[in-house]
């Protein structure tokens, strides 16, 4: 910087501040909001995110496991009315992309829809029994009664 340019605004530096007749003074607010920052990619960010989102695959149950789920599933079908509270582990396919997440959800058994291939919870909500990892529940434990 030379020595001349130090002192070029020398005759406006006391001078008040403009302030405009025709248009109203900004607020701090509104004149900050002219430097946010602009995201010429709309969707971009969240397009990002989807696909760092991580799911999980499901898992094929052996024949052994099956044939275990299918008992329990008998033998809920055999106590509908009893009121016995079940928790279903199931895998819930994710909507947007391959994979899905594993869900665990307890209630009470109100039906089991055969030709659908549901459980149906007194509260309404369904369960595909094809995404059926695990069954537990009170009403699976074996009670020895020795005399």
């Amino acid at each position: 910087m030379k020595e001349t340019d130090a002192h070029i605004y020398d005759d406006i530096i006391e001078l008040p501040h403009h302030q405009s007749v025709t248009h109203p003074h900004m607020s701090n607010y509104d004149r900050a909001a002219q430097f946010a920052p602009f995201a010429a990619l709309t969707g971009h960010d969240e397009a990002i995110r989807e696909t760092a989102r991580l799911t999980d695959t499901k898992v094929n149950l052996d024949d052994y496991e099956k044939a275990i789920l299918n008992d329990k599933l008998q033998i809920i079908m055999e106590n509908i009315g009893i009121d016995e509270e079940i928790t279903i582990i199931y895998f819930l396919p994710d909507e947007n992309k391959s994979g899905g997440s594993y869900v665990s959800f307890s209630g009470i058994v109100k039906k089991v829809d055969e030709y659908e291939g549901k459980l149906i919870f007194t509260d309404r909500k369904e369960i595909s029994i094809e995404q059926i990892i695990k069954i537990e529940g009170n009403i699976f434990r074996v009670t020895d009664s020795e005399p």
